[in-house]
Protein backbone atom coordinates (compact mmCIF):
# COMPACT_ATOMS: atom_id res chain seq x y z
CA UNK A 1 0.00 0.00 0.00
CA UNK A 2 1.18 3.31 -0.76
CA UNK A 3 2.03 5.49 2.03
CA UNK A 4 1.51 9.55 1.93
CA UNK A 5 1.92 11.92 4.54
CA UNK A 6 1.63 15.94 4.51
CA UNK A 7 3.15 19.51 4.72
CA UNK A 8 1.93 22.63 4.34
CA UNK A 9 2.05 23.69 0.64
CA UNK A 10 5.64 26.42 -0.13
CA UNK A 11 4.33 29.86 -1.52
CA UNK A 12 5.08 28.67 -4.66
CA UNK A 13 3.56 25.14 -4.16
CA UNK A 14 0.38 27.02 -3.71
CA UNK A 15 0.85 30.04 -6.34
CA UNK A 16 0.74 26.91 -8.84
CA UNK A 17 -2.21 25.14 -7.28
CA UNK A 18 -4.43 27.97 -7.40
CA UNK A 19 -4.00 28.54 -11.23
CA UNK A 20 -4.79 25.00 -11.89
CA UNK A 21 -7.66 24.59 -9.48
CA UNK A 22 -9.43 28.36 -10.38
CA UNK A 23 -9.10 26.31 -13.97
CA UNK A 24 -10.87 22.54 -12.65
CA UNK A 25 -13.28 24.45 -10.64
CA UNK A 26 -14.46 26.84 -12.75
CA UNK A 27 -14.61 23.82 -15.74
CA UNK A 28 -16.63 22.29 -13.32
CA UNK A 29 -18.97 24.39 -12.13
CA UNK A 30 -19.74 25.17 -15.81
CA UNK A 31 -20.45 21.78 -16.81
CA UNK A 32 -22.63 21.27 -14.29
CA UNK A 33 -24.46 23.81 -15.77
CA UNK A 34 -24.01 26.31 -11.97
CA UNK A 35 -21.99 29.20 -13.74
CA UNK A 36 -22.13 30.41 -17.26
CA UNK A 37 -18.64 30.30 -18.76
CA UNK A 38 -17.91 33.90 -19.51
CA UNK A 39 -15.72 35.05 -15.97
CA UNK A 40 -16.11 31.78 -14.55
CA UNK A 41 -12.14 31.04 -14.03
CA UNK A 42 -11.93 34.90 -12.63
CA UNK A 43 -15.20 33.98 -10.18
CA UNK A 44 -13.11 30.93 -8.82
CA UNK A 45 -9.87 32.54 -8.21
CA UNK A 46 -11.77 35.34 -6.72
CA UNK A 47 -13.87 32.77 -4.21
CA UNK A 48 -10.95 30.66 -3.32
CA UNK A 49 -9.10 33.98 -2.41
CA UNK A 50 -11.53 34.80 -0.39
CA UNK A 51 -11.09 31.93 2.02
CA UNK A 52 -7.36 31.91 1.41
CA UNK A 53 -6.30 35.44 2.23
CA UNK A 54 -3.03 35.06 3.34
CA UNK A 55 -2.28 31.98 1.29
CA UNK A 56 -1.30 29.05 2.60
CA UNK A 57 -0.58 30.93 6.06
CA UNK A 58 -4.48 31.61 6.46
CA UNK A 59 -5.79 30.59 9.54
CA UNK A 60 -8.27 27.65 10.33
CA UNK A 61 -6.97 26.63 6.41
CA UNK A 62 -4.99 23.82 6.03
CA UNK A 63 -3.36 23.71 2.48
CA UNK A 64 -1.45 20.19 2.09
CA UNK A 65 1.01 18.75 -0.34
CA UNK A 66 1.11 15.14 -0.18
CA UNK A 67 4.32 13.34 -0.63
CA UNK A 68 5.48 9.68 -0.63
CA UNK A 69 7.70 8.25 1.11
CA UNK A 70 10.85 9.35 -0.58
CA UNK A 71 9.77 12.46 -0.17
CA UNK A 72 7.95 13.28 -4.01
CA UNK A 73 4.46 15.08 -4.26
CA UNK A 74 1.91 13.12 -4.90
CA UNK A 75 -0.87 15.14 -4.24
CA UNK A 76 -2.54 18.06 -2.93
CA UNK A 77 -5.35 19.01 -0.56
CA UNK A 78 -7.23 21.56 1.19
CA UNK A 79 -8.82 21.89 4.18
CA UNK A 80 -11.00 24.06 6.17
CA UNK A 81 -11.53 23.78 9.84
CA UNK A 82 -14.51 25.34 10.28
CA UNK A 83 -17.43 24.27 8.50
CA UNK A 84 -18.64 26.47 5.51
CA UNK A 85 -22.25 26.07 6.73
CA UNK A 86 -20.86 26.69 10.52
CA UNK A 87 -21.41 22.92 11.65
CA UNK A 88 -19.95 22.49 15.07
CA UNK A 89 -16.28 20.19 14.98
CA UNK A 90 -17.01 19.55 11.27
CA UNK A 91 -14.10 20.74 9.06
CA UNK A 92 -14.60 20.64 4.98
CA UNK A 93 -12.49 19.18 2.56
CA UNK A 94 -12.29 21.56 -0.22
CA UNK A 95 -10.06 20.04 -2.37
CA UNK A 96 -8.25 16.88 -3.32
CA UNK A 97 -5.79 15.68 -6.00
CA UNK A 98 -3.42 13.23 -6.53
CA UNK A 99 -0.94 14.34 -9.28
CA UNK A 100 -1.47 12.39 -13.06
CA UNK A 101 1.14 10.62 -12.85
CA UNK A 102 0.50 8.95 -9.46
CA UNK A 103 -3.09 8.05 -10.26
CA UNK A 104 -4.30 4.82 -9.55
CA UNK A 105 -1.19 3.88 -7.34
CA UNK A 106 -3.64 3.88 -4.13
CA UNK A 107 -2.23 6.81 -3.30
CA UNK A 108 -5.96 8.52 -3.61
CA UNK A 109 -6.79 6.43 -0.44
CA UNK A 110 -3.43 7.22 1.57
CA UNK A 111 -3.82 10.74 0.57
CA UNK A 112 -7.37 11.06 1.87
CA UNK A 113 -6.28 9.09 5.15
CA UNK A 114 -3.32 11.65 5.47
CA UNK A 115 -5.78 14.23 5.05
CA UNK A 116 -8.07 13.08 7.75
CA UNK A 117 -5.08 12.25 10.54
CA UNK A 118 -4.37 15.95 9.46
CA UNK A 119 -7.86 17.51 10.26
CA UNK A 120 -8.16 15.55 13.23
CA UNK A 121 -4.96 16.70 15.01
CA UNK A 122 -6.28 20.10 14.12
CA UNK A 123 -9.10 19.72 15.80
CA UNK A 124 -11.91 17.87 13.63
CA UNK A 125 -14.00 15.92 14.75
CA UNK A 126 -15.37 14.65 11.76
CA UNK A 127 -14.50 16.19 7.54
CA UNK A 128 -16.88 16.41 4.90
CA UNK A 129 -17.34 17.28 1.51
CA UNK A 130 -19.21 17.92 -1.67
CA UNK A 131 -18.43 15.75 -4.98
CA UNK A 132 -20.20 16.03 -8.31
CA UNK A 133 -22.21 13.25 -9.01
CA UNK A 134 -20.31 12.61 -12.53
CA UNK A 135 -17.16 11.98 -10.67
CA UNK A 136 -18.01 8.29 -9.92
CA UNK A 137 -14.03 7.45 -9.03
CA UNK A 138 -13.81 9.96 -6.49
CA UNK A 139 -17.19 8.87 -5.38
CA UNK A 140 -16.28 5.73 -5.09
CA UNK A 141 -13.17 6.08 -2.90
CA UNK A 142 -14.81 8.11 -0.52
CA UNK A 143 -17.56 5.61 -0.09
CA UNK A 144 -14.53 3.06 0.12
CA UNK A 145 -13.13 5.10 3.02
CA UNK A 146 -16.73 5.61 4.67
CA UNK A 147 -17.93 8.91 4.12
CA UNK A 148 -22.12 8.74 3.51
CA UNK A 149 -24.01 10.65 1.95
CA UNK A 150 -25.86 13.38 4.32
CA UNK A 151 -27.03 15.85 2.06
CA UNK A 152 -28.15 15.58 -1.98
CA UNK A 153 -29.36 17.63 -4.47
CA UNK A 154 -30.71 16.32 -7.70
CA UNK A 155 -31.70 18.05 -10.93
CA UNK A 156 -33.79 16.99 -13.79
CA UNK A 157 -33.42 18.42 -17.64
CA UNK A 158 -37.10 19.79 -18.40
CA UNK A 159 -35.42 20.90 -22.02
CA UNK A 160 -37.07 18.09 -24.62
CA UNK A 161 -40.20 17.15 -22.76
Amino acid sequence: MATVSVRTMTRQEFDEWQDELAAEYAAEQIASGRWPAEGAVERARAENMALLPDGPATARMLTLRGVDADGEPVGRAWVGLDHPRGAPGIAFLYDIEVLEPKRRLGYGRALLDAVEDAAGRAGAAALELNVFGSNSGAIGLYSGAGYEVVTQQMRKSLHGR
